[in-house]
């Protein structure tokens, strides 16, 4: 009797050991592919470096083709795509806000103007400082907005932290080489209940199986060509979640027919400098597609809050709370 007890209690430990054993390996796994789905291609993505030389040698080309407003979802009408970044991002009177990967400026220099804001630009690029700061002294705006070189994935290290109302990134996201470090910096700089805003280009989930292989082809020429990494979405909303961020909303970006420039203006940019050329639009598959999202940093204390997400808050301050346990 005595020894079926210690077999049974030895083989109990066995099975137990060999289950945490399994358990171990899968959370390893799990956390294995999520890391590769942030970050995709991590292998072969253009450093902040190789991003700030590449603006270095073609802002000029850039400009002749876009002029300021350096974004590829755009309309005929700068002005209209930009009212329309203003209003999913809320903007009023008196805010603080930090563009990062502002370009040359268009876009700060338009919000600050439009709403008497306070604007500080990060680019990772030299000649587009210079040209910002030109544009900013030109348009009499030197008390608004301020462009500076910086790397955006290391926003704690350039300006305070818990200081702005909002973070934006405008099609500037998609150049980082580690998307979760970039959104973790900006997280850090935001006030509680701040508002990060990204627009961006995102893979295309294919409706028909036979086309993953050629959406995969043509994100990778785009890639290589502009020095992109461009994001999937639902890594990105992960990552964001896993920071602490509360998503307010993601949508496509909608902007009427009449109103959308069409890929004409692609092509030009295309000619001029031989960058990332379309050889046959007829059987060309459109890889990309475009969303914003809007997300709030918490506010933690619900009574000192704007009482708004209230489920989602509470549920990130038993996070905190939990993360501090484990101290």
């Amino acid at each position: 009797m005595n020894f079926f007890l210690i077999i049974t209690f030895f083989s109990i430990i066995l099975i137990t050991s060999f289950i945490f054993l399994l358990l171990s390996l899968r959370k390893n796994n799990l956390h294995h592919n999520q890391g590769s789905d942030l970050i995709s291609n991590s292998d072969e993505t253009s450093s902040p470096q190789d991003v700030g030389s590449f603006y270095n040698t073609y802002t000029d080309d850039f400009l002749k083709v876009y002029g300021n407003v350096i974004q590829a979802y755009r309309t005929v009408n700068t002005d209209d795509l930009l009212k329309y970044e203003s209003d999913s991002m809320g903007l009023t009177k008196g805010l603080r806000l930090l563009d990062a990967g502002c370009g040359v400026g268009g876009p700060a220099m338009y919000f600050a103007k439009k709403f008497d804001l306070h604007i500080d630009g990060i680019t990772i690029s030299s000649e587009q400082v210079k040209i910002a700061n030109e544009n900013i002294q030109s348009g009499d705006l030197t008390d608004h907005v301020s462009i500076q070189h910086g790397d955006y994935h290391k926003l704690e290290d350039i300006v305070d932290l818990n200081s702005y109302d909002v973070v934006y990134f405008l099609e500037s996201l998609g150049h980082s080489n580690d998307h979760s470090l970039a959104l973790g910096s900006a997280f850090k700089v935001l006030k509680p209940g701040g508002k990060l805003y990204v627009k961006d280009l995102f893979q295309k989930i294919p409706a028909i199986e036979s086309h993953k292989s050629l959406i995969d082809e043509e994100v990778k020429k785009i890639n290589d060509a502009y020095h992109y990494n461009i994001m999937k979405l639902e890594s990105i909303l992960t990552s964001l979640r896993q920071i602490g961020f509360i998503i307010s909303f993601v949508k496509t970006i909608d902007i009427p027919l009449d109103k959308f420039e069409n890929l004409t203006i692609s092509n030009d940019f295309q000619e001029l400098t031989g960058i990332g050329k379309i050889d046959n639009w007829d059987s060309y598959i459109f890889p990309v597609d475009f969303f914003e999202i809007l997300c709030i940093k918490p506010e933690y204390d619900i009574e000192k809050g704007n009482k708004r997400y209230f489920l989602q808050n509470l549920y990130q301050m038993q996070v905190n709370n939990w993360k501090k346990s484990q101290l």
